[in-house]
C-alpha cells in the first residue's frame, strides 16, 4: 500500500470556482461519484473539498433507499438530476446525497466525507464534539452538522444553488487512481465496491 503521505495533497481552493451543471448528474451514479472528488461544497460561507462519496443505484441495489420505489421519504431522489437528497437516520442525523441520472430513476451519490476549507469557525460552534478540524466533516452525519444541512434542505437544487447548497469545480482534478472499497454500514449489497476515496486523505470516515 502507497504511503498516505505520498498519495494526499492539500488542494487550496481556487477563485473562479462554476457550478457543476445538471449534465454532470445526469448520468449514472457509479460515473458520477468518483468524478465528485475533490469537488467543493459550499452552502454560503462554508466549502469543503469532497473525499468520500458512495454511489447508490436505485431498483438493483438493495442497499438503496429507492431499492422498493418510491416514498414520501425518499421522493427526492426520483426527482430531477442535481437534486439534494437528504434524509434522516438513527433517529438523529442527517445523511445528503446528490441525485444522479433520469427523473424517475431513483439514483444518487452519498456525500461520505469533505475536508474543510472556509468557514471553519461556523463548523467548529456546530460540531463541538469534534476533537479536530479533521473530524468537522469526516463521516456524513457530521458533515450535514457542520454545514447545518437538515430536512428543510431536502429537494434543494445543487446546479442553481437552491437554498445557497452548491456543489463546485475549482479546477481541481478528481485523483487519477481514487481508492475503491465496499459501501459502509450496510447489511444489503454490502459486497459492492461502490465507494470512492482521494488515497490518504486524512479526513476520510474511515480508512480506505
Amino acid at each position: 500500500m502507497t504511503d498516505a503521505a505520498t498519495t494526499w495533497q492539500h488542494h487550496p481552493p481556487m477563485p473562479r470556482a462554476r457550478r457543476l451543471p445538471r449534465s454532470f448528474y445526469r448520468r449514472d451514479p457509479r460515473a458520477v461519484a468518483p468524478e465528485l472528488l475533490n469537488k467543493v461544497l459550499q452552502r454560503g460561507p462554508l466549502s469543503a473539498r469532497i473525499v468520500e462519496v458512495e454511489a447508490y443505484c436505485g431498483a438493483e441495489d438493495p442497499g438503496s433507499h429507492a431499492f422498493r420505489g418510491q416514498t414520501r421519504r425518499n421522493a427526492t431522489m426520483f426527482g430531477p438530476p442535481g437534486g439534494l437528497y437528504v434524509y434522516f437516520t438513527y433517529g438523529m442525523h442527517w445523511c445528503a446525497n446528490a441525485v444522479c441520472g433520469e427523473e424517475g430513476e431513483g439514483i444518487a451519490v452519498l456525500l461520505r466525507a469533505a475536508e474543510p476549507l472556509t468557514g471553519l469557525e461556523i463548523m467548529r460552534a456546530r460540531r463541538p464534539a469534534a476533537r479536530g478540524d479533521r473530524d468537522l466533516c469526516r463521516g456524513p452525519a457530521r458533515l450535514c452538522q457542520a454545514f447545518g444541512i437538515d430536512g428543510s434542505h431536502d429537494g434543494a437544487d445543487l446546479p442553481t444553488a437552491d437554498r445557497e447548497v452548491t456543489i463546485v469545480d475549482d479546477g481541481t482534478p478528481p485523483p487519477a487512481q481514487p481508492a475503491v472499497t465496499t459501501r459502509i454500514g450496510l447489511s444489503a449489497g454490502a459486497d459492492l465496491p461502490w465507494r470512492w476515496c482521494v488515497p490518504g486523505s486524512p479526513h476520510l470516515s474511515r480508512p480506505a
